[in-house]
């Protein structure tokens, strides 16, 4: 196992450039191997504990806890499959608004989306004048953004006629109307508005811009929801390495989450390939029970290194996908010969 202070090394010679070139290729090899749909994005902003010792901006996550040093990362997820397509890191004095377009447009790269035809949902954080003209005149997306629910909002939506929405079903109706932002250089744009309750009295408005005209029920009750797939994504995923920032140097950060981005996509193609149970285990549960849980030995044997497991936990999966591994290999047509351990074949033994 290499130490700390080695990888930090090794790291430090790579650029942010080299990092983001890395994400763009696994990126381009997962969208070839069929892990995005490629119809709905979700961006979301994370940030994690940082143990820097340079004086950072400070976040809480609610009022009655205190503030503390983190990082921010923002990802793009897609919605459907759950599946990251690249992430961005910046320090945390820059908004998201600032450090999202670049993440942007490093998924264009990845995914080439035809023109306006992929749903970028993102969050309340993201509704900013500046931000929705950049994605409406600048990318290929579409943008769904909350927008920031004040007093002064919810005064105007309290004030459209009854007769603008259109029931759905009890308890809720949606309207759709045209709407700039202050400030926007760019639109008109869309603003889809939902209404919940039965009675005036018990009516809770919400509304959301869009930069196109699309179906607002679908948008707002289909896919907008999706977002929470992102939460999903962290808790099952962040013990990869994306839970606490150690440094502020971005280019060693970049690094190292790029890094745990494709382990990320091996362990989520060896989930697939396994199935149940293991699927459904998350990274913690990987690394107690399988990555360091297993008892085994390694030997040579002609041209192969034959790595035994003794007692591995579902023993039959395991066996069945990997005992004999150079045969299934090439009865695929591929050469079972790994070039980075000098050519040796591998197979694997379960006993």
């Amino acid at each position: 196992m290499a130490h700390d202070k080695t990888v930090h090394l090794l790291l430090n010679e790579h650029t942010v450039e080299d990092a983001q070139r890395l994400q763009a290729a696994l990126g381009k090899i997962r969208r070839a191997s069929g892990h995005y749909a490629g119809k709905l994005l979700l961006l979301d902003p994370h940030r994690p504990r940082s143990y820097s010792c340079r004086h950072v901006r400070r976040h809480r996550k609610d009022q009655a806890s205190k503030p503390f040093k983190t990082a921010q990362i923002l990802f793009c997820l897609d919605g459907d499959t759950q599946q990251p397509v690249c992430f961005t890191v910046s320090t945390s004095a820059r908004t998201v608004s600032q450090a999202t377009p670049g993440l942007l447009e490093l998924a264009t790269e990845i995914l080439d989306p035809p023109w306006k035809q992929v749903l970028v949902a993102a969050d309340t954080e993201h509704f900013t004048s500046d931000f929705v003209d950049h994605v409406s005149e600048q990318t290929r997306f579409d943008l769904l953004v909350p927008i920031y629910h004040q007093r002064s909002v919810e005064k105007r939506l309290r004030e459209i006629p009854e007769e603008s929405f259109t029931r759905h079903w009890a308890g809720y109706a949606t309207a759709t109307a045209r709407y700039t932002p202050h400030h926007c250089r760019g639109g008109p744009y869309y603003e889809f508005i939902q209404r919940q309750g039965e009675r005036p009295d018990e009516w809770h408005f919400n509304s959301f811009l869009s930069t196109t005209d699309r179906d607002p029920v679908g948008a707002l009750t289909g896919e907008y929801p999706k977002r929470w797939h992102a939460e999903e994504f962290f808790n099952f995923n962040q013990a990869l390495g994306w839970q606490r920032a150690g440094t502020m140097n971005l280019n060693i950060r970049y690094g190292h989450m790029t890094m745990a981005l494709l382990a990320q996509a091996a362990i989520h193609q060896l989930r697939n390939r396994l199935g149940e149970p293991l699927e459904r285990w998350d990274a913690k549960h990987w690394a107690k029970d399988v990555f360091r849980g297993m008892d085994g030995d390694v030997r040579v044997n002609d041209n192969t290194i034959i790595v035994t497991y003794y007692n591995a936990p579902n023993r039959e999966l395991l066996q069945r996908q990997y005992e004999g591994l150079p045969a299934k290999l090439a009865a695929e047509n591929v050469d079972p010969r790994v070039p980075w351990l000098y050519g040796f074949r591998l197979d694997f033994r379960f006993k």
